[in-house]
């Protein structure tokens, strides 16, 4: 008969324990709808130790009052970041318990609580990284994404501000989890003219697009491929393991990118330019002219060439890139400048010669003839240093070498002009 009382007084305390629980998150409601979510929360955390007695009907209605108050305090800006958090979490558990149980009942507003606090991150970190607080805009945006993990394209971003704020680990993590999900951001993006403010705006899908334009209010439409991001991912991964010192870990990588997609150009790039950066010049220029094999009018890699033959000390072989480049895009301000480097170089040797000879008459004989191959020098320059000026006015370092150039030949009419001009 003992045994009897205890289970019946069991039953009485679990009883009490549950109406207390109800009464509580009553309270918690009716505190919270006339705007006192301090006070709601207080009732809240009072029914939270008699949760495990509670039905799972019961449990989805505390997480969705809890879940609306905190974000009720977060908008009162009452430890807002943490309890905005917070809220995501208690929404998220209503989802959770009610998919499980079969009986939704607050899904549909939790969800909906969880898209604003979805939106107000994305604004957050946006906000955040145009004030160049990289590190959280970097985090805001992550955990916008741990809202709703089918939005990779938040978690793409968010690694790309982990980057500009230097926390590489963060990167690192957000990277090769875009990788193991397999994302390319690969799409298409659909534009068209507002009329009334004359400016382009984006839209979500070509058939919202042409509603707006078959109303009327829109025009100009136009398509545009968004190009697979997986070459820079694979990239950036590497580069940070570069950055770590993990060099080798870097080459497995790309290496492992370029063997699932040998036809990526991007890829192929971001091969070689880890080979750059690792400064294994000579694996880089195989790298470099295996794509440019593929792509053979490409200014960038041909220029790139040119700049590892002009480090390498193969001059010939610079000049002839930079030609190259010049050859498919005449306005290559870098291609010209690099070719009057290249050329101005050779005055070193002269002057060093000259400097070494005596006031004899034999010598200066070889010094006139030296002289001579210096001017020729900086004749073979000026060419070059004028596109140079004319392609790039704000390039004063180029205008004062053509200044100094017109100077050692005595080319006086020319250096005022110039002088002139970069005064203005």
């Amino acid at each position: 008969m003992k045994s009897k009382y205890v289970i019946l007084a069991s039953v009485i305390l679990i009883s009490a324990s549950t109406f207390a629980q109800k009464d509580q998150i009553k309270a918690a409601e009716k505190a919270l709808k006339n705007g006192n979510s301090a006070e709601a929360n207080s009732f809240l955390m009072q029914a939270e130790p008699l949760l495990s007695n509670a039905t799972e009907a019961e449990k989805a209605q505390y997480n969705f009052v809890k879940g609306n108050t905190l974000l009720d305090l977060a908008s009162k800006n009452v430890d807002a970041d943490a309890n905005q958090s917070e809220a995501a979490k208690a929404f998220k558990d209503v989802i959770s318990i009610e998919k499980a149980s079969g009986k939704p009942k607050y899904s549909e507003p939790a969800s909906a609580s969880l898209l604003t606090i979805k939106n107000k991150l994305i604004n957050s970190a946006i906000e955040e990284g145009t004030n160049k607080n990289y590190s959280l805009a970097a985090s805001k945006l992550y955990a916008a994404y741990e809202l709703d993990t089918t939005d990779l394209e938040k978690l793409y971003y968010a690694a790309n501000y982990a980057v500009n704020g230097k926390d590489y680990d963060a990167a690192l993590n957000y990277y090769l989890e875009l990788k193991t999900k397999k994302f390319t951001g690969e799409g298409e993006a659909f534009y068209a003219v507002n009329k009334e403010s004359k400016k382009e705006e984006s839209f979500n899908t070509k058939q919202e697009r042409d509603i707006f334009v078959k109303g009327g209010s829109h025009e100009s439409p136009r398509d545009e491929k968004i190009p697979s991001k997986k070459g820079e991912i694979y990239k950036n991964i590497a580069l940070i393991l570069i950055e770590k010192g993990k060099t080798e870990e870097a080459k497995a990588a790309i290496t492992e990118a370029v063997a699932e997609n040998p036809d990526d150009t991007n890829l192929l790039l971001s091969e070689a330019d880890i080979y750059l950066k690792a400064n294994d010049l000579v694996t880089y220029k195989k790298k470099i002219t295996a794509v440019l094999e593929k792509n053979p009018d490409n200014a960038d890699l041909i220029f790139n060439l040119g700049v590892i033959s002009y480090n390498n000390k193969e001059l010939v072989e610079a000049e002839k890139f930079y030609t190259r480049v010049i050859a498919i895009n005449p306005k290559y301000a870098n291609a010209y400048l690099n070719l009057a480097i290249l050329k101005l170089d050779a005055e070193k040797g002269l002057i060093d010669k000259m400097n070494k000879l005596s006031t004899s008459t034999s010598d200066m004989k070889k010094y006139d003839v030296l002289k001579k191959q210096r001017d020729d020098v900086f004749k073979s320059a000026i060419p070059y240093l004028i596109k140079v000026v004319e392609l790039d006015e704000n390039n004063i370092e180029a205008s004062k070498t053509l200044l100094n150039v017109y100077n050692a030949l005595e080319m006086m009419a020319e250096a005022k002009e110039l002088k002139a001009k970069i005064k203005k």
